[in-house]
């Protein structure tokens, strides 16, 4: 732990990805101390620019746009963070019972995670959140539907890789259940993996939960980045920070996310620990 701790801070973008990160969060956390109201509120005159009496301006009603970037934050990372666990989960399961028990589980298994996969993941949540109705589970539960099955491929294959290895027919030599195996000895070995993984669906679950919430398909009552930029479409000529403040949130998010992922696969990944 120690060694993959000193490789990651040696990843000097991880690094600047890991703090940028850590101040969006801190942000995030800090919304309803920093901008204490309502952030649908009206505190001033409309379109007023950046740096003058708000910090970030105010859109085409008059809200504070410092406001709603803090708060669409913890919008966003929240359905982020809790998407991407729930696809987790979900892959991890499938993906471990059939590359593990193989045979007829495995082909069953995977071809519903390929049937998944021929679908257009955009699409497919775009589908789901319209039938479901516009709100923050029903945004978390497409996006989890949709992002689990690269997730579910993975685990397959060092799950295959894993079964066939000393320990684990040492293990089966010995008697030992099929569940104390797989949670004791082969997902253990695998995590590192499983977090890289997980680290990049975050980003993408960011990314469609903003695509969402700019067609309108979120919780009208819930300030998110896409829904700000969205809101602000229509006066992109004359008022551009309404779009591009959030815009420049959601591509630095990603972009500290992917960084971070990028470090914790150098420092996790047992094939390059030794360069």
């Amino acid at each position: 732990m120690h060694s993959g701790f000193q490789r990651f801070m040696r990843h000097r973008p991880a690094v600047i990805g890991l703090v940028l990160l850590l101040f969006v969060l801190a942000a995030a956390a800090l919304a309803n101390v920093l901008y204490p109201g309502d952030p649908f509120g009206m505190v001033g005159k409309p379109f007023q620019p950046p740096f003058g009496d708000h910090l970030l301006g105010t859109d085409m009603l008059g809200r504070d746009m410092a406001a709603g970037v803090l708060y669409g934050a913890r919008t966003t990372l929240l359905v982020g963070v809790v998407a991407t666990v729930i696809a987790t989960v979900v892959g991890v399961t499938i993906g471990g019972l059939a590359g593990y028990f193989g045979g007829r589980s495995d082909t069953l298994l995977m071809r519903l995670t390929e049937l998944f996969q021929t679908i257009p993941f955009f699409l497919f949540a775009i589908l789901l959140v319209a039938v479901l109705g516009a709100s923050i589970g029903s945004v978390i539960f497409a996006i989890a539907l949709v992002s689990w099955p690269p997730m579910a491929r993975l685990v397959r294959g060092e799950f295959m890789a894993m079964r066939s290895r000393e320990f684990v027919q040492a293990c089966v030599s010995m008697g030992m259940g099929h569940a104390r195996i797989i949670f004791v000895h082969i997902l253990p070995n695998t995590l590192s993996s499983i977090i890289v993984t997980g680290s990049l669906m975050v980003a993408t679950a960011i990314l469609v939960e903003s695509g969402l919430s700019f067609l309108g398909l979120s919780d009208a009552n819930t300030m998110s980045w896409g829904f700000i930029i969205g809101s602000g479409r229509s006066v992109l000529r004359t008022a551009w920070w309404i779009c591009a403040i959030p815009g420049l949130a959601i591509l630095l998010t990603v972009m500290a996310i992917n960084l971070v992922g990028d470090g914790l696969n150098d420092a996790l990944n047992p094939r390059l620990r030794s360069a």
